[in-house]
């Protein structure tokens, strides 16, 4: 647990900088700011509390419920700021963006998986999404994932970049929409990934 101590409150006028980031995608979701008391009740309650600097308290999701569960709390080598790995259970941003910083945030995957989510709930039939009708085809989504493999293939023993780069986001949309029909998730992926880093 992060030692409130160790932490340097006078050179922010009583507060530090809190940089809150997803747990799961590394994605910055805000920059705000704590204090100590700020930083207490974020370990009794487990959830994300700030200090604004023109409101004072705040509790993260307490009038929009889209809290913040903590994960984990650092401080940066000078302990006048934090990084909180977090889960938010919905936005972050006032704007009801996912992050403070827009759709840019970085988190591609990220987006593609919850486009695929979405369309995955959708009704079939004649104007189903291509996303959905390869959900409808098992074969289909077997085949293209066969496809585009083979033509990543070619494009990197022909060292063509721009075609290998196009190929491989390829795949990966199809890799996707295979695993969410198998019943795994791309948090699933990222879990077993960070589990293989040594």
């Amino acid at each position: 647990m992060l030692d409130l101590d160790a932490l340097d409150f006078t050179k922010g006028g009583g507060l530090v900088t809190v940089v809150a980031q997803d747990a799961v995608t590394g994605a910055v979701l805000v920059v705000a700011h704590a204090d100590r008391e700020a930083l207490e009740r974020t370990f009794v309650t487990g959830e994300m509390h700030y200090r604004s600097r023109t409101r004072g308290p705040w509790h993260k999701g307490a009038t929009s419920g889209h809290v913040q569960r903590v994960e984990s709390i650092t401080a940066d080598c000078d302990g006048d700021s934090v990084l909180a790995r977090v889960r938010a259970s919905g936005p972050a941003c006032h704007t009801g963006a996912r992050t403070c910083f827009g759709p840019g945030e970085g988190d591609a995957l990220g987006a593609l998986d919850a486009t695929i989510a979405a369309r995955a709930a959708e009704s079939g039939g004649a104007g189903a999404s291509y996303t959905r009708k390869l959900f409808d085809d098992r074969n289909l989504r077997l085949k293209k994932i066969g496809e585009e493999a083979s033509e990543l293939v070619t494009a990197c023993a022909d060292a063509d970049t721009a075609r290998a780069t196009e190929e491989v986001a390829d795949l990966i949309y199809h890799v996707l929409v295979a695993l969410r029909a198998a019943g795994g998730t791309l948090d699933g992926v990222r879990a077993a990934l960070r589990a293989r880093t040594p």
